[in-house]
Formats: C-alpha cells, structure tokens, sequence
C-alpha cells in the first residue's frame, strides 16, 4: 500500500480520501481482471492541481488475471507515459467516458486489445485503468465467457460512474471468492439467469438436484438450507435477493459454501447482481475439527491441574501426619512447587490459545507464597511491568524459579529484617527478565548460589539453564537481595 503514496507523492493533486479510494479498488480489482480476462493498469495523472493540465500518468497499480494468460511479461508499476502518448488513456481522462471500440494493436507475437474506464469519485476523475487482453483468445467466447464480459462491462460501467468498489466494503470482501470458483448471475428479481459450471457443482453437492436457471436463488438457498437445524429461511431469502451487498453462508450436513451478493447498477437503479460462490465444506470441516482439538486440549489441561491438586492435597494430608519437622517441610516444599505447575495448566484450560497469561500465574504465585509466611501482614510486594504471554514450555518452568526465588526471599532475605518485596518484569522484543529484589539483609559473605546446597536455588538454577536457556544472577549488599532470571523467547 506504500508503493502507491510514494509513486504519487508530490508528483498529483489526490487528496487523502481520493488515495484511499484507489486503495479500495486495488483491493477489489481481481474481480474485474477475471471477468474480463484482461490484465489491468491503474494510472494516475501527474499535474500539480485540478486547473493544470497533465504532463502524463504513472502507473500505480497492475493486476494479472486468473482466468487468462498475462499479456505483460514484465512489471509496468511505475512507468511514465507523457500526455498524448496513449490517446486512449487522455480521452477517458478528459471525457469520462469509458473507450471501448478500439481496434486491436499488435504488440510482439500478441493482437492486444486495450479499453479504458475513468475511475470517478464524486463528480472528478482522478484515474484511469487500461484494460488489456488478447483478441486473439476471445474469437469464439463460449457462453461462460460471453457472461464474464457481460458482468465486466456492468462492473466497469459502475466504475465510471463511482459505484464501485462499494463503499467500507473490505470486512465483506475478505476473503473474496474467485471468479473461478463459481458465478451465479441475477435479474432484477432475483431469478438466476446465469450459473457456472462450479456453481452448479457446488449446488449439487448441497443437495439440489435440478437446474439453477430461472429458479429465485433466495429460494434455492432456503431449500438446501432446511437440511440444517437452524435454516433461517426468511434471512437467507433476503441475503440471496441480489437486492444489496451481502455475505451470505449455505451450510447442511452434505456441505457448506460461502456466497458474496454483489448488486450491479446502472445509475441509481438496480439491473440485477452477481454471486460469487465457493465450496469451503473442507475448510469448515478443518476449522471444526481445530476446535473440538482446541477444546480436547484444554480439557486436558483441566485434568491434570485437577490431577496435580490431588497429589498436592494428599501430599499435604501426609506432612501432617509425619512428626519429624524437617520431612514435614520437605513434603511442604513440594507441594508448593505441584501448585505452580497447577497454575499453569489451570491457565491453559481457561484460554482459547495454547499460551499462558503468565501475569496471572505470577500474581498467584505471589499469593501462595504470602499464605506461606508467618510475617505475611508485615510485608509490602510492589509489581513493575508486565510479561504478558508465554508459550508452556518457557511458562512452566519460569513459574517454578518465580516460586523458589520468591519463597526463597520471604524465607532468607525478609527474615525478621526486610518488609518490601519488588518483583519487576521486563519484556523488550525477543528477550525477558524477572527481578526479585527484598530489602532484607543482603547476601551472606562468599555467597555462592552454584555452590549454594539450598535446594530451592538448586532447581531454580536448573530450570533456568536447562529449560529456559536463561541466565539465573543474584546481587546483593548491606540493604537487599535481587535475584534476576533472564532468557530469550
């Protein structure tokens, strides 16, 4: 979309919503280069103002169409023509009106036959688009071939006249249908007058047995639709009418397609429409089985952090029953380590994506961790910044060393002596870090953590290097700790 600014800036007189215009159109335009099985050129005009006359065009935009072979080999985007040097181009620029009766020119080995159609907003042309195709392919037109030029001619005549590309229609176009996928062509009633071999396909497959033509497409519609359980008969009636833009879905248990109702006008009146129709049973098909996958997966989920809560709860019934004080602190510490990894499934079973909104966790973590500390109503905890989401396989782990570092503090570094804890996350690009900081005491003269024999140190160093990749530092003097864990994503 940049390309088409930076070819105009300075060089034309388009205002910004007239840009936007064009935009529109390059978006929409596959359509009319498969129709007309035509490769098109956008060119803009190069003057200063309204009131100067043009010194030339320049070529903003190129579509190649699906339908035929290209009669361009080589990329015209960005070529200047000077005024006078394609009469065709000035005419429809001058005149707005669209030059069709051209006798066809040969270019190298091809008989090329070129029109042109003014592109209008409001009352002023602010381009043009030279439509190209080989006549030498059109000599005899089938009939789908005959109706795709028919359609061509609407539609550009709609160009012409500023009622098309239709106005914020971009949600309903995306994604657009292709020609080639299937064509169903309406009179001003409604009734089909035309549909493509893919659109009678795609019909059959739903169930409909006889021809389309002369049948109302609103009615074809209801009547595949009634093998559904939820037809809606009268909303897809009035979708298939032809009567306004719409997008509309056609879906029973033998198969789903995927129709776009474009009205055609001439003025202010409506001479009928045209459907582009494609058969998305597979697509469909995928996207339920992604989420019956999706809902597998998260029930999953749900039942190992029941499953872990389990264990964590007998474990705790037993530290209970056990006298020696330093064992019942043993089974304490790994129940507190099952729970962190509980959080985190139980995030993944609540969540649509396979991520962990790890701020929660965190924040659960922190929690536990108060829950486990007798000066819990002494300590102040400050939260800086935010990690946001992490994929399982960095959330597990980070959960776990989040856990020791921080019960760590509350048991080492705040131990009768600090009373804030400070946890700051930072996430800048493609690297994280986690800083536990505590005003407590400090770190102990020589203190060591890779010699360190505390276990909780031991496993938050383990888990970051082997897991996470990560690095696990601590800094500390006279007035705190700060233990940082920092890994890439």
């Amino acid at each position: 979309m940049a390309q088409l600014e930076d070819l105009v800036s300075g060089r034309t007189c388009l205002s910004e919503s007239e840009l936007e215009r064009l935009h529109e159109l390059t978006a929409d335009w596959q359509l009319l280069a498969d129709l007309s099985f035509a490769d098109l050129i956008l060119w803009v005009p190069l003057r200063k103002d309204l009131k100067s006359w043009p010194t030339g065009f320049v070529a903003v935009a190129h579509i190649r169409p699906t339908t035929a072979a290209t009669v361009f080999t080589h990329d015209v985007i960005g070529d200047e023509i000077a005024w006078g040097e394609k009469a065709r181009i000035d005419s429809a620029l001058s005149n707005g009106e669209i030059i069709r009766d051209a006798e066809p020119e040969r270019v190298g080995e091809l008989l090329i036959k070129e029109e042109t159609v003014p592109v209008i907003v409001g009352e002023q042309v602010i381009a043009v688009i030279s439509r190209h195709r080989n006549a030498e392919l059109m000599r005899s037109p089938s009939r789908l071939e005959l109706t795709y030029r028919e359609i061509a001619h609407a539609l550009y005549r709609m160009v012409a006249e500023g009622n098309f590309p239709f106005p914020n229609a971009n949600s309903i176009f995306d994604p657009a249908p292709r020609v080639g996928d299937g064509l169903i062509r309406l009179d001003v009633n409604g009734v089909i007058s035309y549909a493509s071999p893919n659109a009678r396909s795609a019909f059959n497959r739903l169930g409909w047995g006889k021809e389309l033509e002369s049948y109302l497409l609103g009615d074809v519609g209801a009547g595949v639709s009634k093998q559904s359980a939820t037809p809606q008969e009268e909303s897809v009636r009035s979708g298939l009418s032809g009567k306004a833009l719409r997008r509309v879905e056609l879906e029973n248990t033998s198969g789903t397609i995927d129709l776009l109702v474009l009205p055609l006008l001439q003025g202010s009146d409506r001479t009928g429409a045209i459907v582009l129709l494609h058969n998305v049973t597979e697509l469909r098909r995928r996207d339920k089985a992604l989420i019956t996958k999706d809902a597998t997966i998260r029930e999953i989920h749900h039942r190992v952090k029941n499953n872990l809560q389990t264990v964590s709860a007998l474990l705790r019934l037993q530290s209970r029953r056990i006298e020696d004080a330093t064992a019942s602190a043993a089974l304490e510490e790994a129940v507190r380590r099952i729970g962190s990894i509980a959080l985190v499934h139980e995030s993944l079973s609540s969540n649509s994506e396979e991520s962990v909104a790890f701020d929660d966790v965190l924040d659960r973590v922190i929690a536990n961790a108060l829950e486990l500390t007798s000066r819990s109503a002494e300590i102040t905890i400050e939260r800086i910044g935010l990690i946001g989401t992490l994929e399982p396989r960095h959330a597990t782990p980070l959960a776990l060393v989040s856990t020791e570092l921080i019960h760590n503090a509350f048991e080492h570094g705040l131990f009768e002596v600090g009373n804030r804890l400070t946890i700051t996350a930072v996430r800048n690009g493609k690297e994280c870090s986690l800083e536990i900081h505590d005003n407590g005491a400090g770190l102990a003269p020589g203190f060591d953590s890779e010699k360190s024999a505390n276990l909780g140190l031991q496993i938050a160093r383990t888990l970051t290097v082997n897991e996470l990749n990560g690095q696990l530092l601590f800094s500390g003097e006279s007035g705190g700790t700060s233990a940082i864990v920092k890994f890439a994503l």
